[in-house]
């Protein structure tokens, strides 16, 4: 593939998983919303579903939607996708695509739920529907558990390669859902540094009424902590004797 079309790919994909993403949060936070309060389980199954679209969107290139997945490739030695070596100006385009995507996503999200962001709620909760944020302010910690859910995520996609299953985007779903089920709480589980970079610099500039910050000081948080946990993952898993 060329380096339009790996770029078209992981854009679409990401875009794909950003909308459906972020839209589920707004549809349980946001005022008015008819999902409004429906709790956590939906949040993680929206997001597993939204993972689900998003993969098969981007098939092409592998489905990546995640620089933390692209770059735990590339340390493991693979391939980023069939015909896609990991060479330095590959890995670049899917994290640019992934990041832009994410933006846009993010951009969509608000146009659809555009009047609810017009209503009166607190900033943090309009903040919600765009990135993360913890439940209890420890950074150190905080990159802990974002790392521990993206060594997860990102150990069972090189194991998947080997796995004679071959469910694909509805795995990884289930993953999803399960990490979040289970790992999300004190962090939200950003797990993917594009899901919460490029969906917080959209809500930056977008013109939302009673917008607070977009909590800068936390940010690194969900960028930092995946891409550990993706760089492990990708030095650990494939040495692990006896199992692949």
């Amino acid at each position: 593939m060329s380096l339009a079309q790996i770029f078209l790919s992981e854009f679409f994909g990401t875009f794909i998983l950003i909308l459906f993403g972020a839209g589920v949060c707004a549809a349980v936070n946001l005022p008015k919303s008819k999902a409004q309060g429906s709790g956590w389980i939906v949040i993680a199954f929206g997001w597993g579903l939204a993972v689900f679209m998003g993969v098969y969107a981007a098939y092409a290139t592998g489905g990546h939607l995640n620089p933390a997945v692209t770059i735990g490739l590339a340390v493991a030695g693979k391939d980023l996708a069939a015909g896609v070596p990991a060479t330095a100006a590959n890995i670049c385009i899917y994290i640019l695509a992934q990041m832009l995507g994410a933006i846009v996503g993010a951009v969509a999200a608000w146009l659809a739920y555009k009047k609810h962001f017009d209503e009166q709620a607190p900033g943090e909760v309009k903040l919600s529907c765009f990135s993360t944020g913890p439940g209890i302010r420890s950074y150190g910690w905080n990159v802990v558990t974002e790392a521990i859910g993206t060594f997860a995520l990102v150990s069972w996609v090189i194991y998947n390669g080997k796995s004679p299953s071959e469910l694909g985007p509805l795995a990884v779903a289930f993953v999803i859902v399960a990490i979040g089920l289970s790992l999300g709480g004190p962090t939200g589980y950003a797990i993917n540094p594009a899901r919460d970079l490029g969906p917080r610099i959209a809500y930056a500039f977008l013109p939302i009424p009673g917008k607070g910050s977009a909590d800068w000081a936390y940010s690194w948080v969900p960028v930092v902590g995946p891409l550990l946990g993706g760089v492990v993952a990708g030095l650990l898993i494939p040495n692990m004797a006896g199992l692949f």
